[in-house]
């Protein structure tokens, strides 16, 4: 059930703390886990629970942020659709970093170099609470989707591809 050490806060944790929002940190130090089911499986999390943050550009140039559970994948069609953009692709691996402030694997909805719209898949809705990156590789935090929402402006949309 993840690492009991004091946790280090990182600048989602902060910015957080800030909006004086509910969440709980959790730490799942150096098992190596990067992917998203691989740190479902460190925390003991529910796979349709902890979701991946992925970035995309669409045909306007416009970037958009997506997040969906990590056992699943973004559809680009409905993804373009909830975003109103005729196409969306997703970011190439070397651009993240320089875009958003974050490293594949540590990427996290909150705390972008500049706010881009973002979407959630509408399953989070199920859910008490839901986990995604804390910003750093090795962190998540868990808080209600009602929460995330209160504090950072996420829609909720159909995004998965069908299973």
């Amino acid at each position: 059930m993840g690492d009991k050490r004091k946790i280090e806060k990182t600048n989602v944790m902060r910015l957080l703390d800030q909006k004086k929002a509910a969440y709980t940190a959790h730490f799942y130090g150096d098992t190596g886990a990067v992917g998203g089911m691989d740190v479902a499986s460190a925390l003991g999390e529910d796979p349709d629970r902890a979701f991946k943050t992925l970035v995309t550009t669409g045909a306007s140039g416009e970037h958009y942020v997506f997040m969906v559970p990590v056992r699943r994948e973004l559809d680009l069609k409905k993804a373009a659709k909830a975003v109103h953009e005729k196409s969306v692709e997703m970011l190439k691996a070397k651009e993240l970093l320089p875009l958003t402030g974050y490293v594949h694997g540590g990427c996290s909805p909150i705390g972008m170099k500049k706010p881009f719209r973002t979407a959630i898949d509408a399953s989070a809705a199920r859910f008490e609470t839901i986990f995604f990156s804390a910003g750093k590789i090795g962190y998540q935090v868990e808080t209600p989707l009602s929460e995330l929402q209160r504090v950072f402006p996420v829609e909720t949309a159909d995004l998965c591809a069908e299973a």
